[in-house]
């Protein structure tokens, strides 16, 4: 059976190649009836800048970044092959944090854009930034270059004065034995905005339903929870 490229393959070519082995499985395509798994922590999640919890608590309810600032979050991620609006080949994932006041999900699918990619964030996939990915030292770095809101049918570009710059760093890290993920938003004038770092396993596997224990035990708390959950009632903005 042919397995088609995945979204990484089509922007990267035999760039692909030049990643760590170990790395491969994660952005090689996912074959159809399977799922790609990771099980891992985050070390550091959210932000401590209290005054963007508002919007963040916005973008939770969207399934796209958490108003929390975490340490020692376990988490999991599921890989699917998918198809794009656009009809370019995609992966989706749901990566699910495992916070001490429960379970919050973030949702995206990344696609093949030219020689790059799109990253569509959020249940609707309403948030996108396309991305400039490179492999140097069997890492790969994608970085963005235009992040844009959709209304309908119209996608507005954000300004580059005040659209957060998005890196995401993938490596193995030899020393541990695991995967590491680093992805961090900054602003050219505000400095770092946002970031999620941490190491975890990853396999493809079969497409059996997946398992309801939760990726860990919740870690403990280092701060109050935002008011992302999308359980809890509606409030005006996050906890004082």
């Amino acid at each position: 059976m042919t397995v088609a490229r995945s979204p990484y393959e089509a922007a990267l070519g035999d760039g692909l190649d030049r990643l760590h082995p170990r790395l491969r499985p994660y952005f090689a395509a996912v074959p159809a009836g399977s799922v790609g798994r990771g099980r891992g922590t985050f070390a550091v999640v959210g932000t401590p800048r209290r005054w963007l919890w508002p919007v963040l608590w916005v973008l939770g309810r969207q399934g796209v970044l958490f108003a929390v600032d975490r340490r020692d979050v376990p988490f999991r991620v599921e890989n699917r092959p998918a198809t794009a609006a656009s009809g370019e080949v995609a992966v989706t994932a749901v990566r699910t944090f495992a916070f001490a006041d429960g379970t919050r999900r973030m949702v995206d699918e990344i696609a093949a854009r030219g020689d790059g990619l799109e990253d569509h964030l959020g249940h609707r996939r309403r948030w996108s930034a396309r991305l400039r990915a490179t492999v140097v030292d069997g890492a790969l770095t994608m970085v963005s270059t235009s992040t844009a809101l959709r209304l309908g049918p119209v996608r507005l570009g954000l300004p580059r004065a005040v659209a957060p710059r998005v890196t995401l760093h993938e490596s193995y890290d030899e020393s541990v034995g695991r995967q590491r993920v680093s992805v961090v938003l900054d602003s050219p004038a505000l400095g770092r905005l946002y970031e999620y770092t941490g190491h975890f396993d990853y396999e493809v596997v079969a497409d059996d339903p997946a398992p309801t224990d939760g990726p860990t035990a919740p870690a403990a708390s280092t701060g109050p929870a935002g008011d992302d959950h999308p359980d809890r009632p509606h409030r005006r903005g996050p906890r004082p």
